[in-house]
């Protein structure tokens, strides 16, 4: 009678930290600057769809007003694109990317 053969043992091969996919990179939504729409309005939008304080909101309403965008939400693609979609519902530009 034969005996049972050991299991052989194969390395794992552990990624770099450089080759994360591309699905699992953060990507952002911006909002950028245009010419219709109040900075107040803006600042109201931020606090209702993201549930911002107010200082933060005015913050980001700042910097897209002077910097010309700013990075309102952070995530997964497809909450992403969600989140831009609701804010041009509120007749804002926003795009999604990754930074």
């Amino acid at each position: 009678m034969g005996g049972m053969a050991a299991p052989q043992t194969v390395p794992v091969e552990v990624p770099d930290v450089d080759e994360v996919p591309e699905v699992d990179r953060a990507w952002v939504t911006i909002v950028w600057n245009d010419p219709v729409n109040l900075m107040s309005y803006v600042t109201f939008v931020f606090q209702k769809l993201f549930g911002y304080s107010r200082d933060k909101a005015e913050k980001l309403m700042l910097d897209v007003h002077h910097e010309g965008k700013a990075i309102v939400s952070s995530g997964v693609r497809e909450r992403m694109e969600y989140d831009a979609t609701r804010l041009h519902g509120y007749g804002l530009w926003a795009t999604v990317d990754q930074p």
